[in-house]
């Protein structure tokens, strides 16, 4: 089953959701090929590193809420092992970073490098909009360092990007993270694992009917 999952490296809920993906998976006895589509949350561009929490706090209406907020995603997030440290990330754009994602899925090496991002903004405070930290995580993903500088330095990936930045928009994509299954059926937010294993096996059957 083709799946292609839209979502931003620097939205918590799609790293929560991939989370659950993975563990829907490990119950599904299907086959399925996974492509990562790119979704941005705010594409306005950042010309210095901001920290997560003050850019949240002006969305959100104060300090307080947007700490309010990060505390209870941080702690959904322990709740799959994954650590989330607001008080270290920082605001970035992400064009590059799906670039760099696009690139990665050419070598066989999309799944460790989005890991990678979620892991860099999240927990290590890590800037994914610039194109030095972009070089470094693509080698600890098995990716040639100098090779993929190269790459964000040139215009390569940039409109294949941007069209599926549009193209996400004219599928009604609003939300993310968004799980598209054979190219036909939707299943919107991080999603408990129970529920898209039941997705998966569900879009199977109807597959399996109609051929």
């Amino acid at each position: 089953m083709e799946i292609e999952i839209y979502a931003d490296v620097v939205c918590p809920w799609c790293w929560i959701g991939k989370r659950r993906w993975e563990r829907a998976l490990e119950s599904y006895d299907g086959e399925v090929t996974v492509t990562y589509r790119p979704f941005q949350l705010d594409p306005a561009p950042v010309t210095e590193p901001r920290p997560l929490l003050d850019a949240l706090a002006d969305k959100f209406g104060g300090p307080q809420r947007a700490e309010a907020l990060a505390a209870q995603v941080t702690q959904v997030a322990a709740g799959v092992g994954l650590t989330m440290r607001f008080d270290r990330a920082v605001q970035a754009n992400t064009f590059d970073a799906h670039r760099l994602v696009r690139f990665a899925a050419t070598r066989g090496r999309s799944e460790p490098i989005v890991e990678a991002l979620y892991r860099a903004h999240f927990t290590d405070g890590v800037d994914v909009g610039s194109r030095d930290a972009l070089g470094a995580l693509a080698a600890t993903a098995g990716l040639g360092e100098a090779e993929v500088r190269e790459y964000l330095e040139s215009n390569l990936g940039r409109r294949e990007v941007a069209a599926d930045l549009s193209a996400a928009h004219r599928l009604g994509v609003s939300s993310v993270p968004t799980f598209v299954l054979s190219g036909k059926y939707a299943v919107t937010g991080a999603q408990e694992p129970e529920t898209l294993l039941a997705a998966l096996r569900e879009v199977a059957q109807r597959e399996a009917a109609a051929e």
